[in-house]
């Protein structure tokens, strides 16, 4: 742990972190750090190589195999509480930091992109370090005319890959390397290229206030993919942890698969909001603005609404109506839900979604494209589409964008029916007067997360992850931790 903390520049931390020494990239070479909300360049990272890359596996290993990181349970709960300390203490610098480079509006610093995930996401899996049960006795046997003692021992992968998205740059990257690292392993940690800062703060704040060895923890940034690709085919790494679109862990799982890589894979969502016969709509409904939360760049956010048939019309009126006041706009108004998109791509990428939903024969009934008031910034209109069938594209694919499609539903089964008939099974929620009933419906969803009238299940100790194409595994909780341990069975006499 060095003395100062006073290396933070005011555009950003801009080094990479690498067997403990933050670094520039061995090229020079850095590349812009773009505000999505004016499409202004903010600052400069390092743009890391093939050799910046190969030098942080190095480092990791060398943690892995050499120190005592992987069994001084003490001490990694130790330095795992003085990175929280540290992070609490530039929390309100990490919170003008997500605003600038995410485009996330202030108002969501509040609670996922920044608040909820400091909590906890770093002192939960410190405090799993003493309670989880690490060695478990099993009945002796006597084979071969023996007794035999026996234990079952869990220890940690090894080298761990985390490759981490834009939209909760933060909320993702210390989830997922907090039980990273309460598990014994050291770490790779790969930003996403839009929103590096968030990362290599916390590099920084490792190297200068946590006694972390070097290589434990190395942050490598790069716009490259062909350099950060290196992490899935390199026999060094363990395991890949990746939270990202359903497309990219299908290449993933493609390039890791040559040297039997161990992955979690927490991916894309079309999570279906369903609200029953019985629920009041004046009251639920309008929950349905939720999908414009961050400009829709949510995983989890429920962008499908189903609805009864014999409702649909007032469904529609009100989700419409709700819509039409989503405050949007400037990122750094605390007033605004919504802000950009990260970049033009993504703008590009949901005004094309918006109007496949056209020629597939929906309808928009409010929205539709991008705000005449805000020329600058990668904004979209929040969309409202009805008259949507659960086989049109937009029902099916997921957009990332401030985009809801309403569909009606016959009973609770045809609504079962239709939330099921997706590729993915992240998340959803269930509305209705009577509890038992909701939780019913909700039990027969096949998704990784619900939520039951209004119910939140999340938290550092709540396990989130999906079913079928939204991914592999699960991140938080107990079951996020074992992700990042191997089993060893151990007989003696």
């Amino acid at each position: 742990m060095t003395a100062s903390t006073s290396s933070q520049t005011r555009q950003g931390e801009d080094r990479m972190l690498i067997d403990g020494e933050l670094t520039g990239s061995a090229s020079g070479a850095r590349y812009d750090n773009i505000n999505p909300a004016t499409e202004e360049v903010l600052g400069q990272t390092a743009a890391g190589t093939a050799a910046d890359l190969d030098r942080a596996i190095a480092a990791a290993r060398r943690a892995f195999d050499t120190t005592t990181w992987a069994t001084d349970h003490a001490f990694r709960a130790r330095c795992l509480e003085q990175l929280h300390q540290a992070l609490q203490d530039e929390k309100e610098a990490l919170r003008a930091e997500i605003v600038a480079e995410v485009g996330a509006p202030v108002q969501t610093t509040y609670i996922a992109q920044l608040d909820w995930p400091l909590a906890d996401a770093l002192s939960y899996p410190a405090s799993l370090i003493k309670d989880f049960e690490w060695e478990r006795e099993l009945p002796d046997t006597e084979l071969f005319g023996a007794l035999n003692h026996r234990r079952v021992v869990k220890e940690a992968v090894g080298v761990v890959a985390a490759i981490t998205p834009w939209n909760f740059p933060f909320e993702v990257v210390v989830n997922k390397i907090a039980p990273a690292l309460a598990a014994g392993n050291t770490v790779v940690l790969k930003p996403a290229p839009d929103t590096p800062w968030t990362a290599t703060r916390i590099g920084r704040l490792v190297a200068e206030r946590t006694d972390i060895p070097a290589g434990v923890f190395n942050v490598v940034t790069t716009p490259d993919n062909e350099v950060a690709e290196q992490l899935l085919t390199d026999p060094r790494v363990d395991l890949v942890s990746f939270t990202g679109s359903t497309m990219t862990g299908r290449r993933i799982l493609e390039l890791s698969a040559g040297t039997m890589k161990r992955t979690m894979l927490e991916l894309g969502g079309k999570s279906a909001m369903i609200v029953l016969d019985d629920a009041d709509f004046a009251s639920t409904v309008p929950q349905s603005m939720a999908v414009c939360m961050h400009a829709g760049q949510g995983c989890a956010l429920n962008s499908r609404l189903l609805v009864p048939r014999s409702r649909y019309g007032e469904a529609v009126e009100i989700a419409t109506a709700t819509f039409g006041h989503v405050p949007y706009g400037d990122p750094t108004d605390p007033a605004n839900f919504a802000g950009p998109l990260i970049n033009a791509r993504q703008r590009e990428r949901v005004l094309g979604y918006l109007e496949k939903g056209r020629q597939e024969g929906a309808r928009v009934t409010i929205g539709g494209g991008r705000p005449e008031h805000l020329p600058k910034g990668y904004y979209v209109q929040p969309t409202v589409f009805a008259d949507v069938d659960n086989g049109m594209t937009i029902a099916r694919e997921e957009i990332f964008g401030p985009v809801l499609v309403v569909i009606p539903f016959d009973d609770d089964a045809d609504a079962v029916r239709i939330a099921n008939d997706s590729p993915y099974g992240l998340a959803g929620s269930v509305f209705s007067a009577d509890a038992e009933r909701a939780d019913r419906v909700a039990r027969r969803v096949r998704a990784g997360s619900l939520m039951v009238n209004g119910g939140m299940f999340y938290g550092a100790d709540a396990p989130f992850g999906g079913y079928k194409q939204s991914g592999i595994g699960r991140q938080n909780g107990r079951e996020g931790l074992e992700q990042y341990l191997e089993t060893k069975t151990i007989g003696s006499r």
